[in-house]
């Protein structure tokens, strides 16, 4: 089978997969006990009239059969119309748009920063293997990846945010703006990354031990093929040897766990998120979870997976460039 062959066998069970995780996430919001917009509606005014509650289910589409609501929630989903929030009474997608930009910075940098750390990092302790820098290595991967998150970021902001008071406790702009707002384009980016340092290196810290021991890992099962040693029969430095020969042949691993990775990307750091009070995506999710707000969650997991989804695409055609040994068939 050609790649182009290959390609369009793929997108079909790609599409298949994304009407199989809208069905499923119809199905299981859907068994969820209690109605939760009755609840909205009951928590947040008290009292509610049956005439004005009706109005509410039909704006909401649950006064209609579960069978019609199916097929209209899976023609929305796949036309990007999330219908309205509980909560904000916005549109959903309005909703992500306003906060998805915000998610993309901080977790953008915190994850490219810790995969590629992580990676050469891992490289150097497989390098080094059974030696004192690789022992300190995996000890700090395996000490910092069992840290619970939100210990580490209640400790930054701690240390640096309430005893040495270099950074704000939290949000997405100084508070300074308030009464001076940015007059340059160099001032806004200047404040908006000031805003992100700590969450961004609770994050780094978080995960950037995984890939240390990942890149170990698969490292360690290359550096001893016989390639290896031809490469350095024939006098190459040992950078290349690592880089070239060693590390592009232990890729694949790092390559799924990337795709995954960056496909959750989106989804933000809903821990990280809420200690630090930054209005991303996650703090999205977490306050549609507390509130029950349906269409927001039903929306949030949707995409997730379906990045989830392409990015998984994308590294299976990643494995036939980084590997010419792999066919696709």
């Amino acid at each position: 089978m050609g790649l182009k062959s290959y390609i369009a066998k793929r997108i079909v069970y790609m599409l298949i997969l994304i009407f199989l995780v809208a069905s499923a996430n119809f199905i299981l919001f859907n068994l969820m006990p209690n109605n939760t917009l009755e609840k909205f509606v009951l928590q947040s005014t008290g009292k509610m009239t049956a005439d004005k509650l009706a109005e509410l289910r039909a704006i909401f589409g649950l006064d209609r059969p579960l069978h019609e609501r199916y097929v209209a929630y899976v023609g929305n989903m796949l036309t990007w119309n999330f219908g309205f929030s509980f909560e904000t009474r916005n549109y959903v997608q309005n909703d992500i748009a306003r906060v998805l930009p915000n998610t993309l910075l901080l977790m953008g940098v915190a994850v490219t920063a810790a995969m590629l750390v992580g990676i050469l990092l891992g490289v150097v302790a497989a390098y080094k293997r059974g030696g004192a820098l690789d022992t300190a290595l995996v000890t700090t991967s395996l000490a910092t990846y069992s840290v619970p998150v939100f210990w580490i970021g209640w400790l930054l902001l701690s240390i640096f945010a309430v005893q040495l008071r270099w950074f704000e406790v939290g949000g997405l702009e100084p508070l300074s703006w308030a009464t001076n707002p940015p007059t340059s384009i160099i001032q806004y980016v200047a404040g908006r990354l000031y805003m992100i340092v700590l969450p961004t290196v609770a994050l780094f810290i978080f995960i950037f031990g995984g890939w240390i021991l990942l890149s170990r890992a698969t490292v360690l099962e290359t550096i001893t093929e016989d390639y290896v040693t031809t490469a350095r029969a024939k006098g190459l430095p040992e950078r290349t040897v690592l880089l070239k020969h060693v590390l592009k042949n232990a890729s694949l691993p790092l390559i799924t766990s990337a795709a995954l990775t960056f496909g959750f990307l989106i989804s933000g750091a809903i821990i990280t998120e809420t200690v630090f009070s930054y209005g991303g995506m996650g703090l999205l999710v977490w306050n549609a979870i507390a509130t029950g707000d349906v269409p927001v969650m039903q929306a949030f997991f949707f995409v997730i997976a379906l990045l989830v989804i392409v990015a998984n695409f994308i590294a299976d055609l990643l494995y036939g460039v980084i590997d010419p040994r792999i066919k696709y068939g």
